[in-house]
This record gives C-alpha cells, structure tokens and sequence, in this order.
C-alpha cells in the first residue's frame, strides 16, 4: 500500500526477525512532525563538567585503546565504564569535540567508532554488544556521544529470539522498497514493517553477513544510520534513542526512537501500538 492509502483500521503485524507482536494504529497518529523536540543547547557548565572532551582524558579510567595509537590527537578513546551493570563494560567516545548525537558525527568519525568496536571485538571473547543511549530519556547519563560495549558468555535473550530456521527475514523482508529509506556503499537503510514505536529503523548489509566485527561494511552501516538519524532530526528534532547492533544471523543495526511511552499495553500485554505507519515513516524520510 501507499502511505496514502494506508487504512485508517489498525493491523496486526508481527515481526519478522523477533516475533513481536506490533498494531499500526494510524487512527492515533498525528502527522510526521508532531513529535517534534525542541534542540539542546550546551551551557558553559555541561561543557566545563564534561570528561569526554579532549584534553580532560585524565578524568576518565585508563584508556584500552586509541585512535590513532598513540596520538596526542586522537579520534576515538576506549575506557571502562565507572559504572558497569556487567563486568568488562567498555564505553567508546566518539570524537573529542563536545557534541551529543551520533547524527553530528562526519562520515570520518563514525568510520573511526566502528574500527573502534571491531579492534574491542577481537580482543575480548564473548558475544559483543553494542549500543547507543542518547538525551536522559533514552538511558544517557552524559551528553558527549558515546556509545557503550558489553560483553556477554553466550547472545542474549533478544538476540537468540531472532535464531529461528527458515529465510533469512533480512535478506527478504517485507513491505519492500516502500519502507527502503536509503542505500549506499552495500548497505540498507529501512523502516521496520512492524515497528514498535514512530520511525523505528533497520540498518543491514544487502548481502547476507553473519560476522559485523570482521565486515567492511559496519563502518558506512554506522554512517547510514547516522544519516537516518539526521533526516529524523530534521523532522522531530533531536529525539531520545536507543541503538543497539545484533551480531548473529544476518547482523543488523535497530535504531528505536522515543518519541512515544511504552505503557500497560505495551508492557503488560506485549502488544506494541504504533500510532505511525512505517510506511508513512519511509516516506516522511525519503523526503
């Protein structure tokens, strides 16, 4: 269907790669742009208090890596989290300019967070996995773009749920090119066809790839999801967001906005509502 046409009744849909059951409830929606968030402006204050910018390394535990190794200017650092919810939590800054969104960062930079996650992949066993927490709402304590590793002994629960026989639901996926967004360098940028909340997106190579840390496409798959990230803040300002990479199967990059609360249904029932067609969400992106 056209995101014109999109029915007014909800729909059920379930989820490809988890399961998950989600109701399109377009009948909830407002038009893209309702959602809209006003920008953050950085205070003297956050910018003094922040041990993530450059020159304030001193206030971070020792680095486990830098790059460049070695340079006094560097472009990504490694350290362990002060505050771990599990052992061996790693946090990745991303560049050493104050900024808060992986949206900000330059084709160069998140190029340099990927060489970043793949160099702590190959030096630590275990499932790797990596994550965005960005603005308090979404989980970030700091407003520095960061992203976060945690190593786990086996894939955890949300990621085994996506091990099931048959296709591969990436290299197929439903609702076709009308949830594409973009794609470049051999990688995808998609709404996801049963979205849990408005524009929730899916970044995956185009061939199928079981292995992100070894693959040359995690470093434009991390720029395709930044400049999703961008068309989303063109059109409902900078948003909370989680994002996470699923190392197993066909691995991929889900990007969860948080434009909407999660409530009774969704947490209690496990029923999803999702008051924005993804359909409407590609389109509204593609601009």
């Amino acid at each position: 269907m056209t995101p014109e046409a999109v029915a007014a009744e909800p729909e059920l849909r379930r989820d490809p790669l988890s399961g998950r059951l989600v109701v399109v409830a377009p009948e909830r929606s407002k038009r893209p742009g309702a959602f809209r968030r006003s920008p953050l402006e950085v205070t003297p204050e956050e910018l003094e208090s922040c041990p993530f910018c450059a020159g304030r390394e001193e206030r971070t535990p020792p680095e486990t890596l830098r790059i460049p190794a070695g340079a006094e200017q560097w472009q990504v650092r490694v350290v362990p989290n002060l505050y771990p919810a599990f052992a061996g939590q790693e946090v990745v800054i991303h560049t050493p300019r104050h900024c808060h969104f992986l949206a900000e960062l330059t084709a160069g930079e998140t190029a340099a967070v990927a060489e970043a996650w793949q160099a702590r992949a190959a030096a630590q066993d275990g499932y790797l996995h990596a994550f965005v927490n960005e603005r308090p709402e979404a989980g970030a304590s700091l407003p520095h773009t960061h992203s976060q590793l945690v190593w786990f002994d086996q894939p955890p629960p949300e990621v085994e749920r996506e091990l099931r026989p048959g296709y591969c639901r990436i290299c197929d996926p439903p609702g076709g090119d009308q949830l594409l967004v973009a794609e470049q360098d051999g990688v995808a940028l998609r709404a996801a066809w049963a979205g849990r909340v408005p524009y929730e997106l899916l970044v995956a190579p185009l061939e199928h790839e079981g292995n992100p840390w070894e693959s040359e496409h995690l470093a434009p798959a991390l720029e395709l999801a930044a400049e999703g990230l961008r068309r989303l803040h063109g059109l409902e300002g900078p948003c909370p967001m989680n994002l996470w990479l699923h190392a197993s199967g066909h691995w991929h990059i889900e990007i969860v906005p948080r434009l909407t609360v999660l409530a009774g249904v969704e947490l209690g029932a496990g029923y999803f509502v999702n008051p924005l067609p993804p359909e409407t969400a590609a389109d509204a992106l593609r601009g």
